[in-house]
């Protein structure tokens, strides 16, 4: 095709002259073009995934107006290109016809199938200036031998009814023979009858045609009743091979239903089951935490008592400390004079002590009657009160003014 800058000239299967710097020339191919569309794993309407493969004959249309629909989608593209765009429509259509149909239709009717998908992508790829000339489907297969499995008991079914039909056939066979025989040994029958010289002869032919066609008849007989038990033998085994395959198909169904009844005691018994135990565990897990923590409360509160029983007993020890120190710093600031003190307030509570056994004493009775003798053992008392009281407490009584005085005023 040339193409100028105001119009476009189609020029198909002829030359023209192109001028150039002048006129834009392009090329579209007129060849038909050979397509292999491929859908692999398509999950036809009973959810079977095969593989489909086909080998599809393109062109391009040389109807004018066509063409230059064509050329508008083509013009100046490779052939690998155009057959890319075409292939990938082919294989859309390819694809969602196979999911509405079965392995059956597919495998059983191939032209059938193929004419569908014709008849849908070719407007598509009509409208592109494309024209289907062939499409056919190359090859099916599946990767669960469910093909050959079907191929398997379409084979047996043809057998078998290759088999009835040999059967019936013989036997319309042997019923036609005997058939022909009967009107055979009419027809001699008749002749004979025609021909016989006498009643006697007559008679003789009938009884020996009548005990041939009787003999005849229980020959087709038996041979039509052999051949029948034959049948009905085979027609026993073809319904004992339906019943096999029948109670595979529902042990099938019953490991299914095994494993869906699994599945349901899982959910509704063992999941429960695990999650109350695991509820038990988080609870006793809770109180054996509660437990733990409790014990290290009163653990920390036996230990803060402790604390504040020994801070107690340390600042007492402390304060008693205190308290001593400053008692021995008043006693080395004071010397004898504190320390006399001291003997002397305690003295009172030491008289309190020794004369308590005396307070429990009604009366004293002294039976000397020397008045000088209770005298004199009050001056000894006193004179040895400040003995004692020095052995005691290493304080010299005998230094104060008012303990000498009552001493010498007693001697």
């Amino acid at each position: 095709g040339c193409s100028g800058s105001d119009q476009k000239t189609y020029v198909v299967g002829g030359w023209a002259w192109a001028w150039c710097f002048l006129s834009d020339t392009k090329r579209i191919t007129l060849e038909i073009m050979t397509l292999q569309p491929k859908c692999e794993s398509v999950e036809t309407a009973e959810g079977v995934a095969i593989t489909v493969t086909g080998v599809a004959q393109v062109k391009v249309m040389t109807d004018q107006d066509l063409l230059a629909i064509a050329c508008e989608q083509f013009l100046g593209k490779s052939v690998m290109e155009i057959k890319a765009v075409v292939l990938q429509t082919l294989e859309g259509h390819l694809r969602s016809i196979l999911g509405t149909l079965t392995v059956e239709q597919i495998y059983q009717d191939r032209d059938q199938f193929a004419q569908l998908v014709r008849e849908v992508a070719a407007p598509d790829v009509g409208r592109m200036g494309i024209e289907i000339l062939s499409f056919t489907i190359k090859d099916v297969y599946d990767r669960l031998d469910y093909l050959s499995s079907l191929g398997k008991t379409q084979t047996a079914a043809v057998q078998r009814d290759a088999d009835i039909g040999v059967a019936e056939a013989e036997r319309d066979a042997g019923i036609k023979e005997a058939e022909c025989k009967k009107e055979m040994m009419d027809v001699k029958f008749l002749a004979d009858t025609k021909m016989a010289d006498s009643k006697r002869e007559l008679e003789l032919q009938k009884a020996a045609f009548n005990q041939e066609v009787n003999t005849k008849k229980a020959e087709a007989q038996l041979a039509y009743e052999l051949q029948a038990a034959k049948e009905q033998q085979k027609i026993r085994l073809e319904e004992i091979e339906i019943e096999v395959v029948q109670r595979k198909k529902q042990i099938t169904i019953e490991e299914k239903e095994i494993d869906r009844t699994e599945k349901e005691l899982i959910a509704t018994v063992k999941r429960p089951a695990e999650a109350e135990a695991y509820k038990m565990q988080q609870l006793a897990e809770g109180l054996k935490l509660k437990k733990v923590l409790t014990a290290q409360a009163d653990a920390e509160k036996i230990r803060k008592i402790g604390e504040a029983e020994a801070n107690s007993i340390e600042v007492v020890g402390k304060a008693e400390a205190e308290k001593m120190r400053l008692k021995a710093e008043a006693y080395q600031q004071y010397g004898e004079a504190a320390k006399t003190a001291l003997v002397l307030d305690a003295l009172p509570k030491i008289a309190a002590k020794v004369s308590a056994p005396l307070s429990r004493t009604n009366e004293i009775v002294i039976l000397s009657g020397d008045g000088s003798r209770v005298t004199g053992e009050v001056s000894r008392l006193l004179a040895e009160l400040p003995v004692s009281v020095n052995a005691l407490t290493g304080v010299d009584l005998s230094k104060i003014p008012l303990l000498q005085k009552m001493t010498s005023a007693h001697a």
